[in-house]
């Protein structure tokens, strides 16, 4: 996954379309809503978004429009635009992934009708390498958001035993995200597989309402599925500080362990609340980029 990271040198300038079209029919945000949003948000997510490349997914028309995936810059992305050539042996070409190192390029990718911010786990300088492990909390239709918080407990607990940094933010839909920071010490194959070990853990414990089965068809309707195939080269999550694309205009939001309770709603943090988190908060996921857990001791002390 070696490359080399190019800026496209096209035009410069960013200018704002259809910013009165509706993206939020129920609220009646708008697209310039969004872009407002992220303008303000920008000292908070750019630091989590730095050298990542990203996987753009897009809703031209807003949340209740079709959307679909675009990984490409393509050749009308600004000066101020850094990309990263990437091989793709499955479409058999070089994707330009499009790194959102300035507010620029924040404000241009939502622009584009991205409303969540969706980046690679690793950087353009160490690809193999992530920066951290995410555990996936993924309910199904028909798990509780209580059973959700319990599940992410268990993944403390885990993470606890094992002398492991742990950092929980709300998916900003109806799941969660528990990462551990790596600093990019390990490659992506035993990440993975750390992971794979820490859900087995987690299942342990909450054993009548989780599963490690990826297809819904095996896991059953009523599991929430751990998700530790999230620690693959490629594979994204939306963004902490990331809007969704859900009713509301929620926000992936990072989360105090004493917050991780039963009070706890997914659909309580929005882009109309956030900053005022902020303010009282700072960045509670600051540690994400500046810890190291030792996977070594954690199987030691989980006897693996």
């Amino acid at each position: 996954m070696s490359a080399t990271a190019t800026n496209k040198r096209k035009p410069t300038g960013l200018t704002f379309t259809n910013t009165e079209k509706i993206y939020w029919p129920k609220e009646g945000y708008t697209k310039g809503d969004l872009i407002n949003y992220y303008n303000s948000i920008a000292p908070w997510i750019l630091p989590h978004l730095k050298n990542r490349p990203l996987s753009l997914k897009r809703n031209p028309d807003g949340i209740e429009g079709p959307s679909f995936y675009h990984k490409d810059a393509g050749e009308h992305a600004p000066d101020f635009v850094t990309v990263f050539p990437v091989d793709s042996k499955s479409s058999n070409k070089v994707i330009d992934y499009i790194v959102c190192n300035n507010l620029n390029t924040l404000l241009y990718v939502a622009n584009l009708g991205c409303i969540e911010m969706n980046p690679w786990n690793s950087t353009m300088q160490h690809p193999d390498h992530p920066t951290w492990l995410v555990i996936d909390i993924d309910p199904s239709d028909n798990n509780t958001f209580e059973q959700v918080v319990e599940t992410a407990l268990a993944v403390k607990e885990v993470c606890d035993k094992g002398g492991l940094p742990a950092f929980c933010k709300t998916s900003g839909a109806s799941g969660m995200h528990v990462y551990i920071p790596l600093k990019q010490a390990y490659d992506y194959d035993q990440v993975r597989d750390f992971a794979h070990i820490i859900a087995g853990l987690v299942h342990e414990l909450v054993p009548d309402f989780t599963s490690l089965e990826r297809s819904l068809a095996k896991r059953g309707k009523n599991n929430i599925y751990i998700d530790f195939l999230q620690n693959r080269p490629g594979q994204t999550l939306s963004s902490v500080y990331s809007v969704r694309p859900v009713p509301g205009a929620t926000v992936s939001t990072p989360l105090e362990w004493k917050e991780v309770n039963r009070r706890l709603h997914p659909g309580q943090f929005t882009i109309r609340n956030i900053s005022k988190r902020l303010d009282a908060k700072g960045d509670l996921f600051k540690g994400v980029l500046t810890g190291k857990a030792n996977m070594a001791k954690a199987l030691d002390a989980f006897g693996a």
